[in-house]
């Protein structure tokens, strides 16, 4: 189930990030080959008019194919050199170029307005500013340590725990530090936890201990704090923006941080997340409730528009710099430097994405 959840959650992500290029390309009157979903193999593919459009069998990516985006001389004097790509002038190739990213960000400001709007359970530390609007406070399981009596009670991720009973106390659970309380104090006595899995009422009996947590009794869980949250429609409107521009910015600095890193040892390769480790963040995230996966699938839209914006080569960022030096300049770039250029900066990209997802194998492995 985790594995079909992210290639669909992949998939829509690339479809929307592609989409902005597709529409941009179209609506400026450049021709458009191919849009494809996945790369290798054909599963699924169609004509219509001059534009064939396609899934494929890997998932890890997508692409348009828009007349003239790579220069030749075809593109440049051929029979339809009036809707290619590289004869638009600059600012409508930089914008088809950039439409992807804002596609991106256009879809996470979505998501967290239907959240906002419609309602929904939410972890309250991604929203603590509109604690206002929330109601019916409880704590949900996110993990549980291996071998901890939590674990073997049966306690697993997306469980709801309502209360505990200890020393012959009923404690309502509505904070992380109203379990952790109760749970501390019961001294290493059997206390009674009552919980909701997948919508049924279920109690255990479980004894904390030491050692999982210094100095204090624990059961071995991770845990946050949710709550429901819904907005008034202009409301729900303002604070998804305020929301969705808060973690661009918080994104982008954080990126910037990670590569300045890089150069004086603050940062390592070991702090990124390739498409395993994103598959398990999707998959608990589903299994939390659909609020958790929206806003996981949001976070991830934004990463992917932000990193988009990095001057690279083969990145939308990176051909957005050619544009902008053309610009400067005032003539073309050799059309052989861009084509190599792009063809090794995919190639080191293809290469970090190998080293990152082994690395996250072996994390899973271990």
């Amino acid at each position: 189930m985790t594995a079909i959840i992210f290639i669909i959650v992949l998939a829509v992500l690339i479809f929307v990030h592609e989409l902005g290029h597709f529409l941009l390309a179209r609506w400026n009157g450049i021709r458009v080959d191919a849009f494809k979903i996945g790369f290798g193999p054909r599963i699924f593919h169609w004509k219509r008019g001059e534009t064939e459009y396609g899934i494929n069998l890997i998932p890890f990516g997508g692409y348009v194919k828009i007349h003239g985006e790579n220069p030749s001389d075809e593109a440049t004097s051929g029979p339809d050199k009036d809707r290619s790509f590289i004869n638009k002038n600059r600012w409508i190739q930089a914008s088809v170029l950039l439409a992807g990213i804002f596609f991106n960000f256009i879809f996470a400001w979505l998501l967290y307005f239907g959240i906002l709007f419609i309602g929904g359970n939410v972890p309250v530390s991604a929203f603590t500013n509109y604690k206002e609007y929330m109601t019916d406070h409880r704590v949900i399981v996110l993990d549980s340590t291996v071998d901890s009596p939590a674990i073997k009670a049966g306690l697993g991720i997306g469980d709801v725990i309502s209360s505990v009973l200890s020393n012959g106390q009923l404690i309502a659970i509505r904070s992380t530090s109203d379990l952790q309380n109760a749970v501390n104090n019961s001294n290493g006595n059997s206390i009674s936890l009552t919980y909701k899995k997948s919508g049924i009422d279920k109690t255990v009996q479980i004894v904390p201990v030491k050692g999982l947590i210094e100095n204090k009794y624990a059961i071995g869980v991770s845990m946050d704090e949710i709550a429901y949250i819904h907005m008034p429609l202009f409301t729900a409107l303002k604070n998804s923006i305020v929301s969705s521009v808060d973690i661009i910015w918080g994104t982008a600095v954080g990126l910037f941080n990670f590569v300045t890193g890089l150069f004086h040892g603050a940062s390592s390769l070991s702090d990124v997340t390739g498409p395993i480790g994103i598959a398990v963040i999707i998959g608990n995230a589903f299994h939390l409730n659909i609020s958790y996966l929206l806003i996981v699938v949001a976070i991830i839209s934004i990463n992917l528009g932000v990193i988009n914006l990095v001057p690279f080569p083969a990145l939308d960022g990176g051909r957005t710099l050619f544009v902008a030096i053309e610009g400067i300049i005032r003539r073309k770039i050799p059309e052989k430097f861009f084509n190599i250029t792009n063809m090794v900066g995919f190639v080191l990209l293809m290469l970090l994405m190998v080293v990152v997802t082994f690395r996250d194998v072996v994390g899973l492995i271990k």
